[in-house]
C-alpha cells in the first residue's frame, strides 16, 4: 500500500523536525537548564512527553497531503507533487520561522510565542531593533540554515514522486481513503479518550522550561491566535458563576473606611510619574537586590517613601500603561492597546487631573507606535506627547531610540516651562533589549542577564543627575515624584516569570511636596500598580471611584492583595499566603498554603481574574 507508506514517511519526517528544533531550543539555553540543575533525565522527559502534541500537529499537517494522495489514487496529476512540495516547504518555513522566533522571544518573556507576541508583528521594524544586531543575524542565519536542511533532507530522502499509485488495486484505494481519515482524526485528537488532546497535556514538569519546550510550537500559536478570537464571545477563564464570583470580589475589594492619610504638604502638587522600563525589585539593594546595581536610586531612598510590598499585574508596558492610567490590572491572553473599542469605557486619570487643571505631558525617547502604546496615551488626552522624532540630534542613540540620558535632559529642559500645575510622564527606554547604551559597563561580578544589569545601572546614573538638578529648580518644592517601574524582569537572580519575587518592582514617592516625615521610609502595605489612579487621586481629594479595580495605598482600611497575569495562569496574593494557578492544565504551580485550605484560597483568585475578564468583554 503505497499510499500509506508515503504519507508514513512524511509523518516520521514532520516528527523529526518538531523533536529537532526542540533540541536546538535546549542547546540554546543550555546554560539555564544548567543553572536550574535539571536532570538530563528530565530534559529527556521533555522529548517523551512532547510526542502526543507533536502526532496531533503532524497529523493536521498531514491532512493535505492525505487529500493530494486521495486524488493521486484515481488519475494521474503531476501537479499535486509540485503542490505537495510547495505545502511541504512553506509549513517547515513557518515551523522554522516560529521556532527561531520562540528562541528569541523566551530569552525576554520567558514564555512560549503566542498572540499576545504576534501582534508586536505589526510593527516589524521595532520587533527587529529589540534584538541586538549580532543576534538577529545569528537568529536570520538559523532559520535560512533549518530551512535549507530540513527541505533539502525532504527532497532527498522522504519524497517520493506518486504517479502510478492509481494503478493500485481497488481494495487498496478503498482501505486508504477510509482508514487514513480515522488515524488522522485520532492522531489530531490524540487516541481515542473521551477527552480531546490539549497543550496541557505536555506539562509534565516542575521546571517552567521543560514545559515550555515541551508543548509544540506550531500547535501553540496556532489556538493561541484561534483563542484571541474566542475571547470577544466567551470568559476563557471562567471558574463559577457569575454572581458568585462577583459577591467574592467585592468582598475582596471592599473598604470599610473611605479615608486616607495624607502625605503631602501642599494640595495640588506638580506630578511626575517616571516609569523605569523593566526595573525589577532584584535590582533595588532595599528590596534584597544586589549592592551596586542602582546605587543613585538608593541615596534617592533616603528622601522618600519606598514601598516594599508592591507588585506589577501584567508583564509588559503595555499591560502597565493601563494599571497606572486606568486602574486595569493586567489581563491573562491580551493586552488593553489591543482593544482601542474599549478605551472610552474605561476611567482615565490623565483626563481627570485635566478636568482638574493639570498640564499634561507624556515623553518617551522611543517610538510610541510601539505596541499600539499611542492611540492609547492619545485617548487619554495627554496635552503634549514628545517621542523619538521629536527629539533634537546631537545625542545619544540605540537602535530604539533616545538613551535615557538625553531623554532626562529634555525632561529637566522643558520643565521649566510647563504650565503650573502639571503632571508629566515619562517611560525610559535604556534597559530595554538590545541595551545598546553608550559607556562603560561596570557590573561584571554579577552574571547572568548582566548586559540587563549594566542597563539599569546607566539609567539609574542618570536618574541620579536628573534629581540633582530638578532640586535646583523653584518648582522641585511644590512637585511630587513617583519612580516605579512599569513592568518586572529576569536578573542574576533568575526567579521564574510564575513567582512572586520576579513580579516585584519598587515605588518611591518623593519631592519637595512630600511631607518630612515621610522621608526615608517604608511601607509594607501589600499593593500593585493597578492601586496607582485611586492612591494619587485620593491625595488631591479627586473622587476615584469609578477605578473599581484600584485602591488607595494610603487608606488604613484598604484590603491587601496582590494579583498578577500569565498568558495561562494567574498569581494571587495575601499578606500572609499566595498561589499561582496554571487555568489551562489545570494545576497549582506553586503555593504556601496548607493543602486544607488550598481551594477556598484559589477561589478568591480565580473569582478575581474571571470578574477582571468578563468586565474587560463588557466594556
Amino acid at each position: 500500500m503505497r499510499q500509506f507508506i508515503l504519507l508514513l514517511r512524511q509523518l516520521l519526517f514532520w516528527m523529526g523536525v518538531f523533536a529537532t528544533e526542540r533540541a536546538v531550543f535546549l542547546i540554546w539555553y543550555s546554560r539555564q537548564v544548567i543553572r536550574e540543575q535539571i536532570p538530563f533525565s528530565q530534559v529527556l522527559l521533555s522529548f517523551l512527553h512532547a510526542l502526543r502534541l507533536d502526532l496531533s500537529t503532524a497529523s493536521y499537517i498531514l491532512v493535505v497531503p492525505f487529500f493530494l494522495l486521495f486524488i493521486q489514487s484515481f488519475v494521474h496529476a503531476g501537479w499535486a507533487n509540485r503542490l505537495n512540495r510547495i505545502y511541504s516547504f512553506l509549513i517547515i518555513f513557518i515551523y522554522t520561522l516560529v521556532s527561531v522566533s520562540e528562541i528569541g522571544l523566551f530569552g525576554e518573556w520567558k514564555t512560549k510565542l503566542s498572540y499576545k507576541a504576534l501582534v508586536y508583528l505589526r510593527h516589524p521594524s521595532e520587533v527587529f531593533n529589540s534584538v541586538s544586531n549580532n543576534d538577529l543575524i545569528l537568529f536570520i542565519l538559523i532559520l535560512i540554515i533549518q530551512v535549507a536542511l530540513f527541505y533539502f533532507f525532504y527532497q532527498r530522502f522522504i519524497f517520493r514522486k506518486s504517479e502510478n499509485i492509481q494503478k493500485g488495486s481497488i481494495f487498496e484505494k478503498v482501505a486508504f481513503i477510509i482508514i487514513t481519515p480515522i488515524l488522522l482524526f485520532v492522531g489530531i485528537r490524540g487516541g481515542v479518550g473521551q477527552i480531546p488532546i490539549t497543550a496541557s497535556d505536555s506539562y509534565f514538569s516542575k521546571h517552567s522550561t521543560l514545559n515550555v519546550v515541551a508543548v509544540n510550537n506550531l500547535y501553540n500559536v496556532t489556538f493561541s491566535v484561534i483563542d484571541d478570537y474566542q475571547i470577544e464571545e466567551q470568559n476563557y477563564f471562567k471558574f463559577m458563576p457569575d454572581n458568585e464570583a462577583l459577591a467574592i470580589v467585592n468582598k475582596i475589594q471592599k473598604t470599610e473606611k473611605d479615608t486616607t492619610v495624607n502625605i503631602l504638604n501642599t494640595k495640588k502638587p506638580n506630578i511626575v510619574m517616571i516609569l523605569l522600563e523593566s526595573w525589577s525589585a532584584d535590582l533595588i539593594e532595599t528590596l534584597s537586590g544586589d549592592t551596586g546595581i542602582t546605587p543613585r536610586f538608593h541615596n534617592l531612598e533616603k528622601e522618600g517613601l519606598l514601598f516594599t510590598q508592591f507588585y506589577a499585574s501584567g508583564n509588559r508596558t503595555q499591560q502597565g500603561m493601563g494599571s497606572v492610567f486606568a486602574g486595569l490590572p493586567g489581563l491573562p491572553v491580551t493586552t488593553l492597546t489591543d482593544h482601542p473599542e474599549k478605551y472610552d469605557s474605561l476611567p482615565s486619570l490623565v483626563r481627570l487631573l485635566n478636568n482638574d487643571g493639570y498640564y499634561s505631558a507624556f515623553y518617551f525617547g522611543g517610538d510610541l507606535n510601539y505596541g499600539n502604546i499611542k492611540s492609547y496615551l492619545v485617548y487619554n488626552g495627554f496635552d503634549r506627547l514628545v517621542e523619538w522624532k521629536d527629539f533634537s540630534g546631537n545625542l545619544p542613540e540605540g537602535k530604539l531610540g533616545v538613551q535615557d540620558e538625553g531623554l532626562f535632559k529634555r525632561i529637566a529642559k522643558d520643565m521649566v516651562s510647563l504650565p503650573n500645575p502639571f503632571f508629566l510622564a515619562t517611560l525610559t527606554l535604556s534597559s530595554h533589549s538590545p541595551y545598546d547604551f553608550p559607556g562603560p559597563h561596570p557590573i561584571d561580578w554579577l552574571e547572568p542577564e548582566s548586559e540587563f544589569l549594566n542597563s539599569a545601572h546607566y539609567t539609574d546614573k542618570w536618574l541620579g543627575e536628573f534629581f540633582k538638578q530638578a532640586k535646583r529648580k523653584p518648582w522641585y518644592d511644590s512637585t511630587l515624584f513617583i519612580v516605579m517601574a512599569d513592568h518586572s524582569h529576569l536578573t542574576n537572580r533568575h526567579q521564574h516569570i510564575d513567582q512572586f519575587g520576579y513580579r516585584k518592582i519598587p515605588v518611591l514617592f518623593l519631592g519637595g511636596a512630600l511631607k518630612k516625615e515621610y522621608r526615608n521610609t517604608r511601607s509594607n502595605h501589600l499593593c500593585g500598580n493597578a492601586d496607582i489612579p485611586a492612591t494619587l487621586l485620593a491625595q488631591l481629594g479627586i473622587p476615584h471611584n469609578q477605578f473599581f479595580w484600584s485602591r488607595d495605598m494610603f487608606n488604613p482600611w484598604s484590603p491587601e492583595f496582590a494579583y498578577f497575569e500569565l498568558t495561562d495562569g494567574f498569581g494571587w496574593k495575601r499578606p500572609d499566603r499566595y498561589i499561582v494557578y496554571n487555568v489551562t492544565v489545570p494545576f497549582v504551580v506553586s503555593t504556601d498554603v496548607p493543602k486544607k485550605q488550598q481551594n477556598a484560597f484559589l477561589k478568591e483568585g480565580q473569582a478575581y481574574v474571571q470578574v477582571l475578564f468578563s468586565k474587560f468583554l463588557g466594556y
